[in-house]
């Protein structure tokens, strides 16, 4: 185990005052906002809607994703709009099979010209004891009949960077839903959706990446399998030679231990193929009713190196 765990182990404040004040901040432009680490970009949040590249359909623009996601070391580890699925957008979450009031829309395949998400506003930004960030609104957008659109989710992100070290930075993503619809909206089970998406660097590939759950499933067996946590790391520039992500759901989420969607090692014929997704209506379907609203909570630990099951255990136990 990593020296460096024990800091998160022993339970003392992840990110100190001063560390926020000194090592880490927030830079914002026209088109996202940038948390760092010191001179060190973690991740940006794009606002602005991004087209597609020349040639493909605008359908496939969207805004309201996390790309790039750093490692430590600097390594890109998120990908956006790969040839073989324009609509995947580094991190990123849209619910697939709806259905509300005779409606039945898929926010997912942008292709079906049935809607979208996109990002509304910011809604706060801070620099403070034991983590820095941001709390936005996006909204999922379907498209009438009448060919006009609306807002059939209400979706805020609370994105905030808590523990920035030299090998490791732990990211908390929390995300809470509601419906402005009078009848509330159906987001049927289906084998991807929601949660959190993951399309990785296009670097990595079977022969070069690993997956391990916490039931101990690889890429061969994880897909459709349920965790509360999961290592996807491979090959990368770092003098390490290899970095990573643990992905952790939290034990309050819909279906936890979490579903998950995960691309088997034979997809794209082994290439560029590393896609995952903790996925809570893979198994049921999930009603969200008018008025109510729902969270749910995810951890990301990006770290340089290698990760063992016993150090991800610990993670997931402080979470």
């Amino acid at each position: 185990m990593r020296t460096y765990l024990l800091i998160l182990l022993v339970g003392i404040p992840l990110l100190s005052h001063a560390q926020n004040q000194e090592k880490t901040g927030l830079k914002t432009d026209d088109a996202k906002t940038t948390i760092y680490a010191g001179e060190r970009p973690v991740l940006s949040y794009v606002h602005k809607e991004t087209m597609p590249p020349e040639g493909i359909d605008p359908l496939f623009k969207r805004s309201a994703y996390i790309h790039p996601l750093w490692s430590p070391g600097g390594e890109r580890l998120t990908r956006i709009q790969p040839p073989d699925h324009y609509h995947h957008y580094g991190i990123w979450n849209p619910w697939t099979r709806t259905h509300f009031d005779g409606y039945k829309v898929d926010f997912w395949n942008l292709a079906a010209a049935e809607g979208t998400v996109r990002f509304a506003q910011y809604l706060d930004k801070f620099n403070k004891e034991n983590r820095v960030g941001f709390k936005v609104k996006q909204e999922h957008i379907y498209f009438k009949k009448d060919g006009s659109e609306d807002v059939a989710i209400n979706e805020y992100w609370e994105i905030s960077l808590i523990k920035a070290e030299e090998k490791v930075y732990v990211v908390d993503l929390i995300t809470t839903l509601n419906s402005p619809l009078k009848e509330g909206i159906t987001l049927e089970a289906y084998r991807y959706g929601g949660g959190l998406g993951f399309r990785a660097t296009e670097r990595w590939g079977t022969d070069n990446s690993t997956v391990l759950t916490s039931e101990g499933k690889t890429r061969k067996d994880a897909d459709a399998s349920e965790a509360r946590w999961v290592i996807i790391e491979g090959e990368s520039s770092v003098p390490e030679g290899r970095s990573g992500i643990l992905f952790l759901s939290h034990p309050s989420n819909q279906s936890h231990p979490e579903p998950m969607r995960m691309w088997p090692p034979d997809t794209q014929e082994g290439k560029e193929n590393v896609f995952f997704e903790f996925c809570p209506i893979r198994h049921q379907e999930w009603v969200l009713e008018h008025g109510k609203e729902y969270t749910l909570k995810y951890r990301m630990v990006i770290f340089d190196g290698t990760m063992e099951p016993e150090e991800a255990e610990n993670y997931w136990k402080q979470f």
